[in-house]
């Protein structure tokens, strides 16, 4: 029995730098990182982003809870580096279809209207979207994909790739291609001018329009573009991250559940 224990122990301990290399999907591009978990529920644990600010919404059991009128918000000193190409991902479950034109994750300057954010039903209803500041990166995904069920935990992921004078934007629904063209110019937001959302679509720290009736599991923003196989790679729960504050940089797995 002893032995049978050891053997599963070692091929437990063994299997660890696989799960790592297959969750780490350009981990080291990573500019922003929320898990909502206990312990770490306001928390970047990039340690780029100030801490969350919950305006109504609440943490409860490693989920952001949002509402109409109710919504959550990092803003402050932003520390990391400039994000220009990047690729935004949240796993988030709806709780009402009907609510619409709210964010799953927002980044947006504090010092002039530039945003890009995942959107849920501002121009076609029960549908996602890139959105963005007068719709400058913004077009109707084709062919989109429809939003029925309540309760149905979805990655969302959004990357956007300098081309020239315009962006390359494509979005994925687990890990599928629903939309891909290309508009407008690639934004940047630099160090001390970024700030994130959930569920308003942009603003400020008064408020801003927009509404969401969701649940967020985890948000991530790569300062990369991943590729359809990466997307495809990611899951909830298992990155490796960065623990800060400490002599020896680790890296630790995090969420297991």
């Amino acid at each position: 029995m002893k032995r049978f224990i050891l053997i599963c122990h070692t091929l437990l301990i063994l299997s660890i730098p696989l799960l790592v290399q297959a969750q780490g999907e350009k981990k080291e591009t990573l500019v922003g990182y929320w898990t909502f978990e206990p312990g770490e529920e306001l928390k970047d644990l990039t340690g780029n982003f100030p801490d969350i600010t919950l305006t109504g919404a609440k943490i409860a059991k490693g989920q952001l809870d949002l509402d109409a009128g109710k919504w959550a918000i990092a803003t402050g000193k932003y520390t990391g580096p400039t994000i220009a190409e990047k690729t935004m991902v949240s796993w988030a479950s709806l709780d009402d279809v009907n609510v619409r034109s709210g964010s799953i994750l927002t980044i947006d300057k504090l010092t002039v209207d530039e945003f890009d954010a995942i959107v849920f039903a501002e121009r076609q209803p029960n549908q996602w979207m890139p959105g963005s500041s007068f719709f400058r990166r913004t077009d109707d995904p084709k062919p989109g994909f429809v939003e029925k069920k309540t309760g149905q935990l979805v990655m969302i992921a959004i990357s956007y790739e300098e081309n020239g004078a315009s962006t390359r934007v494509k979005i994925y629904r687990n890990g599928d291609l629903i939309g891909s063209y290309e508009k407008g110019p690639l934004a940047q937001w630099p160090k001390g001018d970024a700030e994130i959302f959930w569920g308003l679509r942009h603003g400020n720290a008064g408020g801003g329009p927009g509404n969401l009736d969701a649940h967020i599991e985890e948000s991530r923003i790569y300062g990369s573009v991943l590729n359809q196989d990466e997307i495809k790679n990611l899951k909830e729960g298992t990155l490796p991250v960065k623990v800060h504050g400490r002599l020896t940089t680790v890296w630790a797995m995090v969420k297991m559940k």
